[in-house]
């Protein structure tokens, strides 16, 4: 910018309610009109507890015990899961095998039949 020029005008273009336009000087023209600011506040739930995490920290172990309890903790959780599911299967079976084996046994065996289911019975009562 040159010193010896003065200072440029903030010179704006207007169209008026007739449609044409004009030139006019920005501190002329109203205030414009500002919308209020609408505020949009996301409330969330409480972050889930970190107890490992945080007696990692106070211990001066570090923030490998810190990852540690972040990344296996979960994992830890869905491994004990798909166990526990596994050994409710494996037990739904063993009922169902067994109750069919006593039903087959009783039915088919007569008084031998009943006999080894009766028994069948009493070992698995003790």
């Amino acid at each position: 910018m040159d010193p010896h020029l003065p200072a440029p005008r903030a010179v704006t273009v207007v169209q008026l309610p007739d449609g044409t336009y004009t030139y006019t000087y920005a501190a002329h023209l109203p205030a414009p009109q500002q919308v209020p600011q609408q505020i949009v506040q996301h409330i969330h739930q409480a972050p889930p507890d970190r107890t490992v995490q945080r007696i990692a920290l106070g211990s001066g172990v570090g923030a490998g015990a810190v990852a540690a309890g972040v990344y296996f903790g979960p994992l830890l959780v869905g491994v004990l899961t798909a166990i526990a599911a596994n050994l409710a299967l494996l037990a739904f079976l063993v009922v169902a095998l067994s109750w069919g084996v006593v039903t087959v046994v009783k039915s088919a065996g007569g008084t031998d039949g009943k006999a080894a289911a009766s028994s069948l019975r009493k070992s698995r009562r003790r």
